[in-house]
Protein backbone atom coordinates (compact mmCIF):
# COMPACT_ATOMS: atom_id res chain seq x y z
CA UNK A 1 0.00 0.00 0.00
CA UNK A 2 1.32 3.13 -1.06
CA UNK A 3 0.38 6.59 0.61
CA UNK A 4 1.21 9.72 -0.58
CA UNK A 5 0.67 13.26 0.83
CA UNK A 6 0.80 16.29 -1.45
CA UNK A 7 0.24 19.93 -0.22
CA UNK A 8 -0.85 21.02 -3.89
CA UNK A 9 -1.12 24.58 -3.59
CA UNK A 10 -4.70 25.02 -5.59
CA UNK A 11 -6.02 21.97 -7.14
CA UNK A 12 -7.90 23.79 -9.96
CA UNK A 13 -4.71 25.49 -10.97
CA UNK A 14 -2.38 22.25 -10.80
CA UNK A 15 -5.07 19.63 -11.73
CA UNK A 16 -3.32 18.68 -15.10
CA UNK A 17 -0.07 18.13 -12.67
CA UNK A 18 -2.54 15.94 -10.04
CA UNK A 19 -3.69 14.09 -12.95
CA UNK A 20 -0.33 12.98 -14.75
CA UNK A 21 1.04 12.12 -11.52
CA UNK A 22 -1.08 9.91 -10.69
CA UNK A 23 -1.19 8.11 -13.21
CA UNK A 24 2.72 7.57 -13.15
CA UNK A 25 2.61 7.29 -9.76
CA UNK A 26 -0.32 5.38 -8.87
CA UNK A 27 -0.37 5.24 -5.18
CA UNK A 28 -3.17 4.14 -3.31
CA UNK A 29 -4.08 6.69 -1.18
CA UNK A 30 -3.41 10.57 -1.36
CA UNK A 31 -3.68 13.14 0.93
CA UNK A 32 -4.12 16.45 -0.32
CA UNK A 33 -3.64 19.64 0.76
CA UNK A 34 -4.50 23.14 0.15
CA UNK A 35 -6.52 22.34 -2.52
CA UNK A 36 -8.32 26.35 -2.52
CA UNK A 37 -11.65 24.13 -4.13
CA UNK A 38 -15.09 25.44 -2.42
CA UNK A 39 -16.67 21.40 -2.42
CA UNK A 40 -19.31 22.00 -5.67
CA UNK A 41 -15.94 22.49 -7.69
CA UNK A 42 -14.20 19.47 -6.48
CA UNK A 43 -13.49 17.22 -9.41
CA UNK A 44 -14.89 14.16 -8.24
CA UNK A 45 -16.03 13.09 -11.06
CA UNK A 46 -13.02 12.92 -12.61
CA UNK A 47 -11.13 11.28 -10.25
CA UNK A 48 -13.19 8.79 -10.30
CA UNK A 49 -13.19 8.23 -13.72
CA UNK A 50 -9.02 7.94 -13.63
CA UNK A 51 -9.49 5.26 -11.10
CA UNK A 52 -9.98 7.10 -7.19
CA UNK A 53 -12.59 8.10 -5.00
CA UNK A 54 -12.75 10.82 -2.89
CA UNK A 55 -13.69 12.76 0.19
CA UNK A 56 -13.01 16.41 0.03
CA UNK A 57 -13.38 19.06 2.32
CA UNK A 58 -12.80 22.66 1.12
CA UNK A 59 -13.63 26.69 1.19
CA UNK A 60 -12.59 29.45 -1.74
CA UNK A 61 -9.17 30.23 -2.23
CA UNK A 62 -7.89 28.88 0.87
CA UNK A 63 -6.72 25.50 2.84
CA UNK A 64 -9.02 22.70 1.65
CA UNK A 65 -7.57 19.07 2.41
CA UNK A 66 -9.15 15.57 0.63
CA UNK A 67 -8.53 12.48 0.83
CA UNK A 68 -8.40 10.09 -2.89
CA UNK A 69 -8.41 6.47 -2.40
CA UNK A 70 -8.25 3.24 -5.18
CA UNK A 71 -11.00 1.65 -2.00
CA UNK A 72 -13.71 2.57 -0.92
CA UNK A 73 -13.83 5.67 1.79
CA UNK A 74 -15.77 4.99 4.86
CA UNK A 75 -16.43 7.21 7.92
CA UNK A 76 -15.61 10.06 6.87
CA UNK A 77 -15.35 13.35 8.76
CA UNK A 78 -14.58 16.51 7.58
CA UNK A 79 -13.42 18.23 11.20
CA UNK A 80 -11.58 17.19 14.38
CA UNK A 81 -13.51 15.28 16.82
CA UNK A 82 -14.25 18.45 19.32
CA UNK A 83 -17.02 19.41 18.48
CA UNK A 84 -15.19 23.15 18.15
CA UNK A 85 -16.70 25.62 15.44
CA UNK A 86 -13.81 26.33 12.84
CA UNK A 87 -14.29 27.94 9.51
CA UNK A 88 -10.85 26.79 8.19
CA UNK A 89 -10.82 23.33 6.11
CA UNK A 90 -7.82 21.81 7.48
CA UNK A 91 -8.45 18.60 8.08
CA UNK A 92 -10.64 15.55 6.50
CA UNK A 93 -10.42 12.08 8.01
CA UNK A 94 -11.44 8.48 6.29
CA UNK A 95 -11.25 4.87 6.80
CA UNK A 96 -10.03 2.51 3.55
CA UNK A 97 -9.73 -0.74 4.36
CA UNK A 98 -8.75 -0.94 8.10
CA UNK A 99 -6.60 1.45 7.71
CA UNK A 100 -8.06 5.14 9.21
CA UNK A 101 -6.67 8.05 7.48
CA UNK A 102 -6.11 11.81 8.19
CA UNK A 103 -5.62 14.53 5.77
CA UNK A 104 -4.16 18.23 7.72
CA UNK A 105 -3.09 21.33 6.66
CA UNK A 106 -1.38 22.71 9.81
CA UNK A 107 -1.43 26.34 10.71
CA UNK A 108 1.32 28.06 8.97
CA UNK A 109 1.29 30.74 12.52
CA UNK A 110 2.88 33.44 10.59
CA UNK A 111 5.23 34.69 13.21
CA UNK A 112 6.30 33.40 16.44
CA UNK A 113 4.43 35.23 19.15
CA UNK A 114 1.47 36.22 16.73
CA UNK A 115 -2.02 35.42 17.32
CA UNK A 116 -1.70 33.16 14.53
CA UNK A 117 0.71 30.96 15.98
CA UNK A 118 -1.34 30.74 19.07
CA UNK A 119 -3.75 29.43 17.45
CA UNK A 120 -1.55 27.20 15.18
CA UNK A 121 -0.10 26.07 19.10
CA UNK A 122 -3.99 25.40 20.10
CA UNK A 123 -5.09 23.62 16.55
CA UNK A 124 -1.73 21.33 17.48
CA UNK A 125 -3.38 20.06 20.90
CA UNK A 126 -6.97 19.74 19.07
CA UNK A 127 -5.86 17.69 16.67
CA UNK A 128 -3.49 15.56 19.31
CA UNK A 129 -6.79 15.47 21.39
CA UNK A 130 -8.31 13.83 18.30
CA UNK A 131 -6.42 11.51 17.13
CA UNK A 132 -6.02 10.17 21.05
CA UNK A 133 -9.31 9.01 20.64
CA UNK A 134 -8.74 6.67 17.86
CA UNK A 135 -9.34 3.40 18.09
CA UNK A 136 -7.43 2.04 15.18
CA UNK A 137 -4.62 0.18 15.48
CA UNK A 138 -3.29 1.17 11.98
CA UNK A 139 -3.00 5.28 11.58
CA UNK A 140 -1.96 7.18 9.31
CA UNK A 141 -1.71 11.11 9.78
CA UNK A 142 -0.50 12.51 6.85
CA UNK A 143 0.09 16.51 5.49
CA UNK A 144 1.57 19.54 5.26
CA UNK A 145 2.37 20.09 9.25
CA UNK A 146 4.38 23.43 8.32
CA UNK A 147 6.99 22.37 11.31
CA UNK A 148 10.31 21.05 10.57
CA UNK A 149 10.88 18.80 12.88
CA UNK A 150 14.45 18.88 13.87
CA UNK A 151 17.58 21.06 12.29
CA UNK A 152 18.24 18.37 9.91
CA UNK A 153 15.15 19.24 8.04
CA UNK A 154 16.02 22.70 7.44
CA UNK A 155 18.75 23.92 4.86
CA UNK A 156 20.29 26.24 7.61
CA UNK A 157 20.02 25.55 10.99
CA UNK A 158 21.32 28.85 12.42
CA UNK A 159 19.13 31.19 9.88
CA UNK A 160 15.79 29.35 11.22
CA UNK A 161 16.84 28.65 14.92
CA UNK A 162 13.17 30.00 16.43
CA UNK A 163 12.16 31.03 13.27
CA UNK A 164 8.29 30.36 12.23
CA UNK A 165 8.08 26.29 11.92
CA UNK A 166 11.07 25.57 13.27
CA UNK A 167 10.46 27.59 17.03
CA UNK A 168 10.61 25.34 19.99
CA UNK A 169 7.04 25.28 20.71
CA UNK A 170 6.36 24.69 17.14
CA UNK A 171 8.41 21.35 17.33
CA UNK A 172 7.43 20.33 20.91
CA UNK A 173 3.55 20.54 19.78
CA UNK A 174 4.53 17.65 16.81
CA UNK A 175 6.72 16.13 19.27
CA UNK A 176 3.71 15.61 21.61
CA UNK A 177 1.44 14.85 18.68
CA UNK A 178 3.99 11.89 17.52
CA UNK A 179 4.20 10.81 20.98
CA UNK A 180 1.34 8.77 20.37
CA UNK A 181 2.80 6.62 19.18
CA UNK A 182 2.98 8.12 15.30
CA UNK A 183 6.56 7.72 13.65
CA UNK A 184 8.17 9.57 10.99
CA UNK A 185 7.80 7.58 8.01
CA UNK A 186 10.67 9.03 6.10
CA UNK A 187 13.43 9.26 8.84
CA UNK A 188 12.91 5.19 9.24
CA UNK A 189 14.33 4.64 5.63
CA UNK A 190 16.52 8.35 5.47
CA UNK A 191 18.75 9.71 8.09
CA UNK A 192 20.11 12.23 5.81
CA UNK A 193 20.06 15.74 5.46
CA UNK A 194 18.52 18.11 2.39
CA UNK A 195 15.71 15.92 2.05
CA UNK A 196 13.13 18.85 1.86
CA UNK A 197 8.94 18.71 0.35
CA UNK A 198 8.89 22.86 0.34
CA UNK A 199 10.80 25.46 -0.95
CA UNK A 200 10.10 29.07 -1.65
CA UNK A 201 9.08 30.82 -4.76
CA UNK A 202 12.02 33.25 -4.15
CA UNK A 203 15.36 33.39 -5.20
CA UNK A 204 15.70 30.32 -6.70
CA UNK A 205 15.45 28.24 -3.63
CA UNK A 206 14.41 25.23 -4.91
CA UNK A 207 17.53 24.94 -8.19
CA UNK A 208 19.48 26.05 -4.94
CA UNK A 209 17.67 23.42 -2.45
CA UNK A 210 17.52 25.66 0.05
CA UNK A 211 14.07 23.86 1.42
CA UNK A 212 12.31 22.52 4.64
CA UNK A 213 10.81 19.35 5.37
CA UNK A 214 7.46 20.07 6.65
CA UNK A 215 5.18 17.45 4.87
CA UNK A 216 5.29 14.04 6.58
CA UNK A 217 3.62 10.55 6.44
CA UNK A 218 3.14 9.52 10.21
CA UNK A 219 1.91 5.98 11.03
CA UNK A 220 1.08 4.02 14.17
CA UNK A 221 3.33 1.76 15.80
CA UNK A 222 2.18 -1.52 13.53
CA UNK A 223 1.98 0.11 10.21
CA UNK A 224 5.74 1.67 10.88
CA UNK A 225 7.24 -1.80 11.37
CA UNK A 226 5.06 -2.91 7.45
CA UNK A 227 6.85 1.04 6.26
CA UNK A 228 9.22 -1.27 3.66
CA UNK A 229 10.24 2.39 1.90
CA UNK A 230 9.54 6.24 1.94
CA UNK A 231 10.50 9.63 -0.25
CA UNK A 232 9.76 12.55 -1.91
CA UNK A 233 8.73 12.97 -5.17
CA UNK A 234 11.17 15.83 -5.78
CA UNK A 235 10.81 16.40 -9.16
CA UNK A 236 6.94 17.37 -9.06
CA UNK A 237 8.85 20.94 -7.62
CA UNK A 238 10.36 21.43 -11.22
CA UNK A 239 8.72 22.65 -13.67
CA UNK A 240 5.90 24.97 -15.26
CA UNK A 241 4.07 26.69 -12.91
CA UNK A 242 4.85 23.64 -9.91
CA UNK A 243 3.57 23.93 -6.23
CA UNK A 244 5.92 25.24 -3.78
CA UNK A 245 5.58 21.22 -2.09
CA UNK A 246 6.59 17.89 -3.53
CA UNK A 247 4.68 15.09 -2.76
CA UNK A 248 5.99 12.80 0.18
CA UNK A 249 5.07 9.05 -0.13
CA UNK A 250 5.63 5.82 2.41
CA UNK A 251 5.03 2.02 1.30
CA UNK A 252 3.74 -0.28 3.80
CA UNK A 253 3.66 -3.96 3.16
CA UNK A 254 -0.54 -4.57 3.62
Amino acid sequence: MRVSSWNINSLRKRQDRLFAWLDITRPDIVCLQETKCPDDQFPALALQAAGYRSAYHGEKSYNGVAILAKNELENIRASLCDEVADPQARVIAATVGQVRLFSVYAPNGQAVGSPAYQYKLQWYRRLRDCLAKEKHSDLVVCGDFNVAPQDIDVYDAELWRGAIMASDAERAALRDLCGLGLHDTLRIHHKEGELFSWWDYQMRAFEKNRGLRIDAVLASERLAKECIAAGVDREMRAGKDPSDHAPVWAEFAL
